[in-house]
């Protein structure tokens, strides 16, 4: 077993980070209900993955330095070198693809905290992180739905998930990344693409300002999210 294998058997896991500074923070706040939640979504969302990273921090120092002293006494004549070079890479692409998988496991924390209805990774077009409501009502009303999907940082990746939402009425894509360029944009809005974003970068990134298909994680919810909750209720979808 290498070095970088008897540290992810020793850290903490994302999910469980995730649920533990959501818990704490709403503790903090005088355990938020969900309409507390819904109107500071955005500044909840950047505090917890603030704290989220800090507790990683904190974590990765504490189980790093545990199996990085008990390697060294147990190596002998091994290639300690290169086993520490191994293993400072693996940690970096680690850390990596856990603030990706924080920020969504985030987001989900917070939806349930909201109390709205949602499935995870179900194979429709593609492979949406969130399908609200279900992936029953998707297969019986796909238009009825929303396709949620959520990426740290955007790049060129929304190309992938732009088929995701073809039978939908549109795809949303949560994001915290302030480097989505005007062009950018514009290219998500042909492709039927909404970019959801907290309330200060929508306010703050000049691409974000005037982008119709931009908006906030409280917009999203007052004028998608929570208009499609009244009829699914009414018609007894949830």
């Amino acid at each position: 077993m290498s070095l970088f294998d008897d540290f992810s058997e020793q850290i903490t896991g994302v999910e469980a980070i995730s649920a533990a500074v959501i818990a704490e923070v709403c503790r903090q706040r005088g355990d938020l209900w969900a309409e507390a939640l819904r109107a500071n979504f955005s500044e909840l969302l950047l505090d917890i993955e603030r704290r989220c990273y800090e507790t990683y921090q904190r974590e990765e120092e504490r189980v790093g330095e545990g199996v990085i002293r008990e390697f060294v006494t147990r190596a002998a004549d091994a290639p300690v070198f290169r086993e520490l070079n191994g293993f400072y890479l693996s940690l970096t692409q680690s850390r990596r693809s856990r603030a990706g998988s924080t920020f969504q496991a985030t987001i989900k924390g917070l939806f349930r905290r909201c109390g709205y209805p949602f499935e995870e990774q179900c194979v429709v077009n593609g492979k949406p992180d969130f399908l609200i409501p279900s992936e029953a009502h998707y297969r019986n009303n796909a238009p009825d739905c929303i396709i949620f999907t959520v990426k740290r940082t955007v790049r060129e990746r929304w190309r992938q998930i732009a088929t995701e939402g073809v039978r939908g009425k549109a795809l949303f894509l949560a994001t915290i990344d302030e480097k989505v360029t005007a062009s950018q944009a514009a290219e998500m809005l042909e492709n039927r693409i909404c970019l959801v974003v907290p309330a200060n970068l929508k306010q703050t990134v000049q691409a974000y300002q005037s982008a119709p298909n931009v908006i906030s994680f409280e917009d999203f919810f007052t004028d998608h999210l929570d208009p499609a909750m009244v009829r699914w209720r009414r018609s007894g979808v949830i």
